[in-house]
């Protein structure tokens, strides 16, 4: 298995959505670097605001009141920097694949131009009452299509037809 490049943050579309996090001590090891299981919670957390902020669907309801889950079947990494105690980082989720039940996102965390990490999750939507996979609800999948067209390809990148 091939480690990824870093990418700049600048290389990143221009219009892709960025939540901005600040690592307090308590995410830190006690050298003063995050510790790993928060780089996920950091992912959620923007996963949440992605859904709120950019894609305009509550991300609350679509659990609580539709019964809708959407969690993390898979989540791995590619840790390049430690992020410390105090750093500013932005997280850039960026869809890359959506499928019937599922979709992929790369989740770029940089401080400045630095990446520090790239995250790939993948999440399946399912009903939460009986635990069985369940279609990517319509919104849903519209406004992902959506934000991956505005999005557009990453710096010296195509998107595929």
């Amino acid at each position: 298995m091939s480690r990824p490049e870093p990418v700049l943050a600048s290389s990143l579309p221009r219009s892709a959505f960025r939540a901005p996090f600040r690592v307090r001590f308590g995410d830190c090891d006690p050298a003063g670097i995050l510790f790993f299981p928060n780089w996920f919670i950091m992912a959620s957390a923007a996963v949440e605001d992605l859904f709120r902020l950019r894609l305009g669907i509550d991300f609350h309801a679509l659990h609580a009141e539709r019964g809708i889950g959407t969690g993390f079947v898979h989540a791995g990494g590619e840790f390049m920097r430690p992020a410390m105690m105090g750093d500013e980082v932005l997280l850039t989720p960026l869809l890359r694949r959506l499928g019937n039940a599922s979709y992929a996102l790369d989740m770029h965390v940089h401080r400045g131009e630095e990446e520090l990490a790239r995250l790939d999750l993948v999440t399946a939507t399912n009903h939460l009452a009986t635990r069985t996979s369940t279609p990517v609800p319509p919104e849903l999948r519209a406004a992902l299509l959506r934000y991956q067209l505005e999005c557009g390809p990453m710096a010296g990148q195509e998107i595929p037809a």
